[in-house]
């Protein structure tokens, strides 16, 4: 089996690239760029791959308010475009989407599953809404996985970091931190998606599924977490949203139900505070 994974060299990218069963090819931006078509058809052409990994988004939520060209770009018509060749090519495209995705609902208390209709509420999640019909009405071999805040021990390369990481910096450096407890999510640790990721490629699974890790928090209550559990004294409060001005608005739930996966015989992830004292212990390990 050959991999082509767009986007290795970021957070999830650096942890499933090891993972894969067979030959990887590990394709950075210069390689493979979601926003330049013929560079794309052209490197995944020579290649011939039989599955394609796409690693790669375009994920600055605020950003994305202001920028919803270079939004779309990447997350919606590069994707459409990557749908297109692996369907040329006869390969299968795995794509990761997001959580937010959904959001319009507020009055939402339970968590999404893969059947129930989205409906973002920022540029960013309609961006990535938009890739996922792409590949949908494109490229019949898929397997699309909607996660949610991903941390790996790589950090974000584009965004200099993830929450957990920008959690122990501003903790480090002395700064008062207020976080939102009033938007509901699961964050999810990369090598655990990783791992969910090769496990559904052995059972040759398409179509679309949610996987994070399990139970759901405030990122109030990560960020209570991150400190608790790598005894890093704080000076957090928690705030509402209404106190917190960014320019995108964010899902107030967007917790993601496993029931797709555990249909189809998938390991359900360990819960996310478990997840987290494990990234925590690799952190350390790695420093």
């Amino acid at each position: 089996m050959k991999y082509a994974v767009i986007g290795s060299e970021g957070q999830l990218g650096r942890d499933l690239c090891p993972r894969l069963a067979g030959e990887v090819v590990r394709l950075t931006r210069a390689d493979a760029d979601l926003t330049k078509p013929d560079l794309l058809t052209a490197t995944l052409t020579a290649l011939k791959p039989d599955v394609v990994v796409n690693c790669a988004a375009y994920n600055f939520v605020d950003r994305a308010e202001t920028d919803r060209e270079t939004a779309f770009a990447v997350n919606a018509w590069g994707v459409g475009k990557l749908a297109h060749i692996c369907h040329e090519l006869d390969c299968s495209l795995v794509h990761f989407s997001t959580d937010y995705v959904f959001g319009l609902d507020e009055t939402r208390t339970t968590p999404w599953d893969e059947a129930d209709a989205p409906g973002p509420v920022n540029q960013y999640g309609l961006s990535k809404l938009t890739g996922e019909h792409l590949i949908r009405m494109t490229c019949p071999r898929h397997l699309i996985l909607r996660t949610c805040g991903l941390y790996g021990v790589w950090g974000s390369g584009g965004k200099g970091g993830n929450f957990v990481e920008t959690m122990l910096r501003s903790a480090g450096q002395g700064k008062p931190l207020r976080v939102v407890d009033d938007q509901l999510c699961t964050p999810t640790y990369t090598v655990d998606l990783a791992a969910a990721t090769v496990e559904m490629l052995a059972l040759k699974r398409t179509g679309l599924y949610h996987v994070t890790n399990a139970g759901h928090c405030s990122w109030h209550e990560l960020a209570r977490a991150v400190f608790e559990l790598s005894g890093v004294p704080a000076d957090l409060t928690p705030i509402p949203s209404r106190e917190y001005s960014a320019p995108a608005r964010r899902p107030r739930y967007s917790v993601l139900s496993g029931v797709g996966i555990d249909r189809i015989g998938v390991k359900p992830l360990r819960p996310w505070r478990d997840a987290l004292a494990a990234y925590l212990s690799e952190r350390q390990r790695q420093a």
